[in-house]
């Protein structure tokens, strides 16, 4: 399998991604003659049908699943001084899945001109995204349209700036506003429940418009609606909200969580509407993504 490299915001050094699940992706998303047998007829079946995410859930919210709660940690080197509560505290693995962290660990970019990262994980930006050949693979276009089903919002939007957030099983999988807002209610559209992982969207790049996702529309003072997007990904059948809608929040509360497995955040601004930092920008063209954290500095308005 080809590597999965991102280029860590902090240090600023290009870094080989530890993948969870690589004999899942293998085998599914390989080039090799068996791989490919597993991806046109086994594939969709588990993609599509809610059984296999509800019970795989099962299993991780399981008291058995906490055995691997440690193991996790050890191996993918995650940070456990990060974490609000123990790890004894946690009754199974999704519940140290959708673990909070301390708030200090994460400061938020400050003014009401900057919005923040909703989340941790690897960032896309784009700020036309009616000019972008593809995200993930050249020459395969994002079909906005498909993704928004929404004929109004696509004529709003197509000529608008794009963020992207994938988040690995190793991020906090809880996700927070990116500036101050009234959050409308979401609207859900069921779909199916493909891989986001990079090495799965080269091969199938329309899973980002075609799995499960809910839209909510954010009306903001600086940055106009932005359309914020939580896409489900292979065994997340579960996108939890935690907010009210039509009650005002201030940037970096709380939005809501996906509960175990990869997912992916979609934020869509209308033209003109921001500049996003140019370092996202610049990797972003090189189609190299940026391991970066919530609170972090997405963009400034225009």
């Amino acid at each position: 399998m080809t590597k999965v490299v991102y280029i860590d915001r902090e240090s600023g050094k290009l870094e080989e991604e530890k993948i969870y699940g690589k004999f899942f992706l293998d085998t599914f998303y390989g080039s090799g003659m068996l791989s490919k047998f597993f991806f046109l007829l086994i594939l969709p079946v588990i993609a599509n049908a809610s059984f296999f995410s509800k019970l795989y859930g099962k299993m991780q919210k399981s008291s058995k699943s906490r055995e691997k709660i440690v193991p996790f940690i050890e191996k993918f080197d995650l940070d456990v001084s990060e974490i609000s509560s123990p790890i004894g505290s946690f009754r199974s693995f999704n519940d140290f899945f959708i673990r909070k962290l301390k708030g200090q660990t994460r400061p938020t970019a400050e003014g009401d001109h900057v919005a923040t990262l909703p989340a941790d994980g690897r960032y896309l930006v784009y700020p036309d995204i009616s000019l972008i050949e593809g995200f993930y693979v050249k020459n395969k276009k994002f079909d906005l349209l498909r993704l928004l089903l929404d004929e109004d919002l696509f004529n709003l939007y197509r000529c608008g700036s794009v963020m992207i957030a994938r988040l690995s099983p190793t991020d906090c999988h809880r996700f927070y506003f990116p500036c101050r807002c009234l959050p409308s209610a979401p609207r859900l559209i069921n779909g199916s429940l493909y891989s986001v992982n990079p090495m799965a969207l080269k091969r199938y790049i329309y899973a980002l418009n075609e799995n499960k996702r809910m839209i909510t529309q954010l009306q903001t003072d600086r940055f106009g609606n932005i359309l914020y997007i939580e896409v489900g990904a292979t065994f997340v059948g579960a996108i939890k909200q935690t907010y009210t809608p039509h009650l005002s929040y201030k940037k970096g509360e709380e939005k809501g969580y996906f509960e175990f497995g990869g997912s992916c955040l979609i934020l869509l601004f209308l033209p003109n509407s921001i500049l996003f930092d140019q370092d996202l920008v610049d990797n972003s063209l090189k189609q190299v993504e940026t391991k970066a954290k919530f609170g972090m500095s997405l963009g400034r308005c225009k």
